[in-house]
């Protein structure tokens, strides 16, 4: 069946899952894991493992002349410094321009007159429920930064253009600040 805008729901309703049970097996600080007995659209039975997550913002912040500030830090899971925009994570109930417009005030110290919505992302939609609101700060002011305890990152300055052929170069790979990036640049038509 060809799928016209007309017949979307009816085709996803052909997908569905049902959840039959679940339980919770792992309940941390940032996530908790579920497993779920499911019933899949053809009657089979099947298991899920899903990660719960509050989510998350991050916030691309331009200045006059389209640089970028990103942040450096280092990320356990690949046991190696990533290049990445600004984010953090969500509290339960937090309006997510709220918790992006913190983040960057946090990890770079900057203030911004203007904050556009870029939609949102979700970042592993095959085992985790994080879905990343994703912002554009421009007309921005410099001010003192205080990341959380235990963070620890470094500043970094350059070209939106050069970002953007970071991405190409495989050089810049976290999937939040490569959909924030693209998507600023298609916006300010870089």
């Amino acid at each position: 069946m060809t799928v016209t805008k007309g017949n979307i729901a009816a085709l996803d309703e052909q997908l569905n899952e049902k959840t039959l049970e679940s339980e919770t097996v792992f309940s941390g600080r940032v996530f908790d894991v579920e497993v779920r007995k499911v019933e899949l659209c053809d009657g089979t039975i099947a298991r899920r493992e899903v990660v719960l997550h509050n989510g998350g913002a991050t916030i691309c912040a331009l200045d006059a002349d389209n640089n970028v500030f990103m942040v450096r830090q280092f990320r356990s899971p690949f046991e190696k410094v990533l290049l990445e925009l600004p984010a953090g994570k969500l509290e339960k109930g937090e309006d997510p321009r709220a918790c992006a417009i913190r983040e960057l005030k946090e990890e770079t110290g900057m203030t911004a007159d203007e904050v556009m919505d870029l939609g949102f992302m979700y970042s592993s939609p095959g085992y985790c429920g994080e879905k990343i609101y994703m912002f554009l700060a421009k007309g921005l002011s410099s001010g003192e930064g205080n990341p959380d305890d235990g963070e620890f990152l470094q500043v970094t300055k350059l070209p939106l253009k050069e970002a953007v052929d970071r991405i190409m170069r495989g050089e810049i790979s976290d999937a939040k600040t490569v959909a924030a990036l693209l998507k600023a640049a298609r916006m300010v038509g870089v």
